[in-house]
């Protein structure tokens, strides 16, 4: 299901909501998705986005901080489709991903800043939600994100 609504709208009835820097290019087949916040705090290891994007994600958004690495990917298209095939809306990594050609057709929002094609290690560390701090923002587990063609938008309660 998409949910109508555009940002550049969002912010002039909203005028207090967060919008994060620009610079995040969008990969997955839907343009526009929103949804509550579950945060993962990562670097160059992935595990527990594996896990997270196969939990039922009920419309919800994945952000994953990644500490913006550009060494390694932290989704491809098999986490991806997981993520699809579970309910969530969107993930948004402040990182990498790599097979882009696949997850353009794989009916979830993908955000990033990105591609790389090595893939991420898998250690089981980091942390799930968690506040997180990237493109100027201030992000935390329940708060909402709305992200379109425009920008991205993160409210501290639903705007819809």
């Amino acid at each position: 299901m998409t949910v109508e609504f555009s940002t550049p709208d969002l912010c002039d009835a909203h005028p207090d909501v967060h919008i994060l820097t620009p610079g995040f290019l969008s990969y997955g087949k839907r343009s526009r998705f929103c949804g509550e916040i579950v945060t993962v705090k990562c670097f160059e290891d992935n595990s527990i986005v594996k896990e997270q994007v196969a939990t039922q994600g009920e419309g919800r958004v994945l952000v994953v901080d990644a500490g913006g690495s550009m060494q390694c990917a932290m989704l491809g298209d098999q986490l991806a489709q997981s993520a699809s095939s579970n309910g969530w809306s969107g993930v948004l990594l402040y990182g990498c991903i790599r097979d882009v050609e696949i997850i353009a057709d794989i009916e979830i929002g993908v955000k990033a800043l990105g591609v790389h094609p090595r893939k991420s290690v898998k250690k089981g560390v980091g942390e799930l939600n968690v506040p997180v701090y990237f493109a100027e923002a201030h992000i935390k587990p329940g708060f909402y994100l709305y992200s379109d063609a425009n920008g991205i938008v993160v409210s501290s309660v639903s705007l819809l």
